[in-house]
């Protein structure tokens, strides 16, 4: 009852902070700020939309979350409710600006598909890393999500002192035990595979899967060894979209337990998607408190 009755608190305090996604107010203790990807890294001439940053600086530090948006996604218009959870659970919170478009799905598919079924292994590797050889997309090394990331915790460390943001950083790269991974649809596809590889503090996927090998064959990747613990995975989707079911299926071949997969059934309001619903509606705070855990 006492859980209920804070929860219901929590929601009511988001909602008077918000006035519409492109009003959204936090509260006056928090930390906002809007950095172009340029300022950290005079190489990068695409997707230069500001990163955004929130935190609260009267709290003790906590980990970083890292979020990535979804195909076409532009980071200073996130989900600031979910990102409003995430800082009062202890966390630093980055949506990161990096090339979401043309989408995995978009280039991985017919012919290409059929010459290459590691196609979607490469492509995020390209977009991720930088570091591979994948001619159907224009992106450069620097443009990469980890550059990206590793620049703008560089460029804060320097700039923004009260957030400490060196903490997230160790030899110049990024400290993974120590940053939570999560993303929406394309996002949250390459937050899963970051956590393939890099050891992080915790994984939650929105939405984020239905990579293929070849035709109703989801793609190898998935069943790759995890170097991040399966308890540290988490993985959502909404009943209504219509990839649910091999989005379900991609959290199973990663091994992400049953008890973390959430099958999200709110109705979805009229002229909107269940893909994206996940991420929007406040409805599910206590979930997302589950999801993300205590950052600090």
């Amino acid at each position: 009852m006492i859980k209920k009755l804070i929860l219901l608190i929590v929601i009511v305090l988001f909602h008077n902070y918000s006035f519409g996604q492109s009003g959204y107010q936090f509260p006056k203790d928090y930390t906002v700020l809007n950095v172009d990807p340029a300022k950290t890294d005079s190489r990068i001439k695409e997707a230069n939309t500001p990163h955004f940053i929130v935190y609260n600086q009267a709290a003790k530090q906590g980990k970083l979350l890292l979020f990535l948006p979804g195909t076409g996604g532009i980071a200073a218009k996130g989900p600031k409710d979910l990102f409003s959870v995430a800082v009062s659970q202890g966390y630093h919170v980055i949506n990161l600006s990096y090339i979401n478009t043309p989408a995995v799905a978009q280039i991985c598919r017919g012919e290409n598909l059929e010459k290459n079924a590691k196609c979607t292994s490469d492509f995020r590797t390209m977009r991720i890393y930088g570091n591979n050889n994948f001619p159907l997309i224009e992106d450069q090394e620097h443009d990469a999500i980890v550059n990206r990331l590793t620049k703008l915790l560089t460029y804060l460390a320097e700039n923004d002192k009260q957030g400490n943001w060196g903490a997230y950083l160790k030899n110049g790269e990024p400290k993974w035990s120590e940053i939570a991974v999560s993303g929406q649809s394309q996002g949250g596809g390459m937050a899963a595979f970051i956590a393939k590889k890099e050891r992080v503090a915790r994984v939650i996927d929105f939405s984020g899967g239905w990579d293929y090998s070849a035709k109703n064959k989801i793609a190898g990747w998935y069943y790759n060894e995890s170097v991040t613990p399966s308890n540290l995975w988490y993985g959502t989707y909404h009943v209504t979209e219509p990839t649910a079911k091999v989005i379900e299926a991609s959290y199973i071949a990663m091994g992400i337990p049953k008890d973390h997969i959430y099958s999200f059934n709110l109705p979805v309001p009229e002229g909107k998607k269940g893909h994206s619903n996940g991420v929007r509606n406040i409805g599910y705070a206590e979930q997302w408190i589950t999801l993300l855990g205590k950052g600090n």
